[in-house]
């Protein structure tokens, strides 16, 4: 049977990542042999195994490796990556390197060189010019003929962020709320720990990424939205149509799907106000000609114009209008979104399930994430496609925003205590 060696370092016991690698392994009809294993004696002290798997037949085998290298598994062989040309638009070429969004290097003519903007289930193309070698992960949307791209494991070697390395709390024994996602958690003490991640991020110099759904308009959040804005808390916006749509029919009309937010009540001929929303501003040209023309006063999107902040809306097949802003070509939407990724240091997911999960397969595994919804299912399902890094807050999206803007912009706490 073919057969590789692989190696793991880490806290790999404690954290039960040793335990998943063998269960792999098997999972993909294969079988092992640990041709060494250095445990760690004390609690920091990192294990250190070496373990040769093998498959059935070769194309298992590299599957299987792919799948161990999620794991922080790497081949021990130090052989130079394999590249093939891509021989069409569109298409890797066969037995490509299917990428994940951890950090990542791969060997060509001797040299480990980095993989820039690790994404999961994408290419690895690399490009050799002037003695210069870079990498970079690749779409398959994206891939022209004449690409070079990284086939095969051998010449890859993947680290898992040190975050995701740590083992469990072995010393607490048995607890109640311990899971990862709960509702029963200590709201106020996780929102200020999100704002401390959000105020170290920014003294870094990194941007502030938000993924957004409409329940932020609906359940009252927008005016803690605004603020942070206004503060700078909110660098990059990602929605969809009905975010920005129910944000411009709250400026406009005072209600969200017809629903009068001060009142918490429906208003006559209410149903339409979202569909006037969108006509004003697709008369106006685009949401940004809305507010220099005064037609938009107000808001988070006239908040997020103002203070210059990029957004980017993708549209689905629901969407009424929609929006001028809105891409309607999903694949033009990610290229919009990707271009944003760069520099991004922390981000929050709030209330929208599907625009986080796709956010999430876009961000490499180091930058640390925030999902925010009142059902749990929204985060397990985020953690599940791949974003093992993501941290939940099952709460009321408005009362979390409203804690949020509390916190960390001092000036509308005020406001807020002074308004009752």
């Amino acid at each position: 049977m073919p057969a590789e060696a692989v190696e793991l370092v880490g806290h790999v016991v404690d954290s039960g990542v040793l335990s998943d690698v063998l269960d792999d392994v098997r999972d993909y009809g294969g079988d092992y042999v640990v041709d060494e294993l250095r445990l760690g004696k004390d609690r920091q002290d990192e294990t250190y195994a070496r373990i040769t798997v093998s498959a059935a037949s070769e194309e298992i085998l590299v599957r299987l490796l792919m799948r161990l290298q999620t794991r922080g598994a790497n081949p021990v062989t130090t052989a130079d990556a394999e590249l093939a040309e891509a021989d069409r638009d569109g298409v890797f070429p066969d037995g490509f390197y299917s990428s994940t969004n951890l950090d990542c290097q791969v060997r060509v003519d001797g040299s480990w060189v980095d993989v820039a903007n690790p994404e999961m289930d994408c290419g690895i193309v690399v490009t050799i010019s002037d003695g210069s070698v870079t990498a970079r992960t690749v779409p398959v949307s994206d891939v022209t003929a004449g690409m070079n791209l990284v086939c095969g494991v051998v010449g890859v070697r993947v680290s898992v962020p040190a975050a995701l390395r740590e083992p469990a709390d072995t010393h607490a024994g048995f607890s109640f709320m311990d899971s990862a996602v709960s509702s029963e958690k200590p709201q106020a003490l996780l929102v200020s720990q999100i704002a401390d991640q959000m105020r170290a991020c920014r003294e870094a110099g990194l941007k502030l990424l938000w993924v957004g759904g409409p329940a932020i308009v609906h359940t009252g959040g927008a005016p803690a939205m605004v603020a942070l804005t206004e503060a700078g808390f909110v660098d990059v916006m990602f929605a969809g149509n009905a975010l920005a749509t129910h944000d411009i029919e709250a400026s406009l009309f005072g209600t969200s799907l017809g629903v009068d937010l001060s009142a918490g009540r429906s208003v006559e001929h209410g149903h339409e106000h979202h569909i006037r929303a969108i006509n004003a501003i697709r008369r106006a040209g685009s949401i940004a000609d809305a507010v220099q023309t005064g037609v938009l006063r107000g808001g988070l999107m006239h908040a997020l114009v103002m203070q210059g902040k990029p957004f980017v809306l993708v549209g689905s097949v629901r969407d009424d209008g929609p929006l001028p802003d809105v891409y309607t070509d999903v694949i033009e939407g990610q290229r919009a979104m990707r271009a944003q990724i760069p520099g991004v240091g922390f981000c929050l997911m709030v209330a929208t399930m599907l625009h986080s999960v796709g956010t999430g397969n876009l961000l490499p595994a180091s930058i640390p994430l925030v999902c925010v919804d009142i059902n749990p299912a929204t985060v397990t399902k985020l953690a599940d496609r791949g974003s093992a890094q993501a941290r939940g807050v099952v709460t009321d999206v408005g009362l979390f925003l409203e804690q949020l803007a509390r916190d960390l912009v001092p000036a509308y706490a005020t406001a807020r205590a002074s308004a009752g």
